[in-house]
């Protein structure tokens, strides 16, 4: 009876708060404090203090500033126009044409970047007026971008893996690796969907581009030379064993930093804007760990997350069950919160019921991703819609229409990762090995 009266006095002042437009990681708080002050007789601002620290204070989470301002770094350079201009010659010739530059874009930034919005402006502010300008149809154009974006979530350094894994104590290493090969086969899935769309409607094809030689097609790809090789030493460094994921992250910013100033991009004005950005995309991440932390500790005196594990376990669920239904709920919570939000906030309850379940949390980290991923292109709190609302005029509904098949191809991404989760635990386990 007692953890039904938490639930449901949880449940009110969440949905109270939330819905009186307080700040999320200020709405966690709330609901904890209250939490703490009926159910507890633990001094309720004692508590607050203490996890807020020990939320604050963790090493690995240093890793989530750098990353951002390294994303924040090569937002502000010619990193695009580098970028189309050093693919378009290697995917002119496959069936969609250059439509592939928004998925083979947002693969490459998101290896940089760990961030959906960073990579859908990176990439969409030159990709989107080139494919209009060669005719391509701008359902397709905003469709594939809008679903491409996402995998700066997936494909390492992704900032909701080092939340996830920070919730609940995961290696972030290992949990970047486990993101590589599901990143690609979802980057796979969004090319496939481009090739049979060439040859489904060829009436929307644009005109054939020109063939150009292999003189000259080399000549193009020296503009995805630095880009590749801050991936590789961000990457390589962690795969390697020679660098934790703070490290990388160091390195990745001194990289960003030299790409900028050899681009002719750094100044003073790009340098501070930057660092200003980063500092309120991790603040705000920050605020929102601290009200979770506070709020695993105020369910955890009232045994909510441990009577709601013994529940489900008493259910006889079985793991693919459970997954589907944890599919349908973050489908539904990822409606109204943002992915980072959405890991945080369920972590506390969703986690003892997992480890029940005997489900393995790296591979668990990356189903949270996927799903969460869908997130971003949902109404009506689907960040990537705002954003290209904002680059492309157009209605926040015909964005979301044209995604569509994008959310669908997440979903198969949510079967294929049943089916095989090798994908996901095979590269870190074998590195683990050696």
């Amino acid at each position: 009876m007692t953890e039904l009266m938490a639930t449901a006095v949880f449940l009110f002042v969440l949905f109270a708060l939330l819905g009186g437009s307080v700040w999320v990681g200020l709405a966690l708080m709330g609901v904890a404090w209250v939490g703490m002050e009926l159910f507890t007789t633990r001094p309720a601002g004692d508590a607050m203090v203490t996890m807020i620290w020990a939320a604050s204070s963790s090493w690995t989470l240093t890793a989530l500033p750098l990353f951002i301002w390294m994303g924040e770094i090569l937002y502000r350079t010619r990193l695009s126009e580098d970028m189309f201009r050093g693919l378009a010659p290697w995917l002119r010739g496959l069936p969609g044409g250059l439509l592939h530059t928004n998925i083979a874009g947002c693969t490459i930034f998101a290896a940089v970047s760990g961030s959906s919005a960073a990579t859908l402006t990176t990439v969409g502010k030159m990709s989107i007026p080139e494919l209009r300008r060669r005719g391509y149809p701008e359902p397709m154009i905003i469709g594939t971008l809008a679903g491409a974006a996402t995998l700066g979530l997936m494909i390492p350094p992704s900032l909701t893996l080092i939340v996830y894994g920070v919730s609940i104590n995961e290696s972030i290493t290992q949990l970047f690796m486990a993101g590589v090969i599901p990143g690609l086969v979802l980057a796979s899935l969004f090319a496939l969907y481009i090739v049979g769309w060439h040859y489904v409607r060829p009436d929307q094809r644009p005109a054939p581009e020109p063939r150009m030689g292999w003189g000259e097609t080399l000549a193009e790809s020296r503009f995805l030379i630095p880009v590749l090789l801050l991936v590789t030493a961000v990457i390589g460094s962690m795969y390697l064993g020679y660098a934790t994921a703070t490290e990388a992250a160091a390195v990745g910013v001194i990289g960003a930093l030299v790409l900028a100033f050899a681009q002719g991009s750094l100044n003073w004005t790009t340098f501070a804007t930057a660092l200003m950005g980063a500092t309120r995309t991790s603040a705000m991440i920050a605020l929102i760990l601290m009200g979770a932390a506070f709020l695993s500790l105020s369910m955890g005196f009232t045994g909510l997350p441990r009577a709601l594990a013994a529940w489900i376990d008493g259910m006889g669920l079985s793991p693919i069950t459970l997954i589907a239904a944890l599919t349908v709920f973050y489908i539904i919570l990822g409606m109204f919160l943002d992915g980072i939000s959405s890991v945080v906030l369920t972590m506390a309850i969703v986690e003892p019921m997992v480890r029940q379940a005997g489900i393995d949390l790296i591979w668990f980290g990356i189903f949270v991703v996927v799903v969460v991923e869908m997130a971003q292109v949902t109404p009506p709190i689907g960040f990537n819609l705002f954003v290209l609302q904002g680059m492309t005029r157009h209605d926040i509904g015909y964005i979301a229409r044209v995604a569509l098949p994008m959310v669908g191809l997440m979903l198969l991404m949510v079967v294929i990762l049943v089916a095989f989760p090798q994908l996901a635990t095979w590269l870190p386990e074998t590195i683990r090995q050696r």
